[in-house]
């Protein structure tokens, strides 16, 4: 059967990442896509002008629209702005008792313009996180989540993992993109069933727009029929894949998408 996949966050009018790049990455991989708008984010290849966040109550309005019709089979959470709705996306995913819930906690575009409130922090590390069936924060999220200094190394990483998984989550997915001193890069996941390593040489590319939300999104769109370890082993291929595929797009002036649908479209137009 086909997976329903329901993704909460923010949305981009480029189409390179939020709800826009978490919807073409399910349908890409065989998942229907389902979505909640947390937040209309102004934002281009170059960066974030803007974004107003939508009423908590709408958030929630929308989520249990959803829900109460649509069997849904795994959740990826992305955008969500500030804590009032982050309390709401709790409340209702609890009361309708989701599951295979993906966490990309979403703090910084990657201009560098802040998508997350500062007394958002905590209510997205003391009421979401826990929920999670995964988190995939990379090395500036993870620094936020643990209140410690932005300064990592390799072997910080994986000192840093235990704390991490302290805070609730079923599994934790460290992306290591940020550490620049290697020809890799190297995420590690951990669980109850131990640490596992993933490495893929860096791509480059100036597309590398939406990377996150593109990776957590094929993640929820292949959990309701993987384990996590292989989730994340197939959605780390297609996002490199993705990559390497990129520059076949010419989308904006600064950081472009990655190649969201490279298995289903020709080379060469038709």
């Amino acid at each position: 059967m086909i997976a329903n996949v329901l993704t909460i966050a923010g949305t981009d009018p480029s189409g390179g990442a939020g709800i826009q790049a978490d919807i073409k990455t399910f349908s890409a991989l065989g998942a229907y896509a389902t979505s909640a708008i947390t937040a209309v984010v102004a934002q281009n290849t170059q960066g974030v002008r803007s974004y107003v966040a939508l009423e908590p109550s709408f958030v929630a309005d929308q989520i249990d629209a959803v829900l109460d019709d649509v069997r849904i089979d795994a959740v990826k959470i992305g955008m969500i702005a500030n804590a009032q709705v982050a309390e709401a996306v709790a409340d209702r995913l609890r009361h309708h008792a989701a599951r295979n819930i993906v966490l990309d906690p979403v703090m910084v575009a990657k201009s560098g313009h802040a998508l997350l409130a500062p007394d958002a922090v905590a209510a997205v590390r003391d009421l979401l996180v826990p929920m999670a069936t995964l988190i995939t924060p990379n090395l500036p999220e993870a620094a936020v989540l643990l209140g410690r200094e932005d300064d990592w190394t390799a072997e910080d990483m994986r000192a840093h993992l235990p704390d991490l998984l302290a805070l609730g989550p079923e599994w934790v997915l460290l992306k290591g993109g940020h550490l620049q001193d290697s020809t890799e890069s190297t995420d590690l996941l951990t669980g109850a069933a131990g640490t596992e390593t993933f490495a893929a040489p860096r791509i480059t590319t100036r597309n590398d727009h939406g990377t996150g939300c593109t990776l957590s999104s094929a993640i929820a769109a292949l959990l309701p029929s993987r384990s996590v370890t292989q989730s994340v082993r197939e959605a780390k291929t297609f996002l490199h894949d993705a990559l390497a595929a990129s520059d076949a797009l010419d989308v904006g002036h600064g950081h472009g998408p990655v190649h969201h649908f490279h298995r289903l479209w020709p080379r060469e137009p038709r």
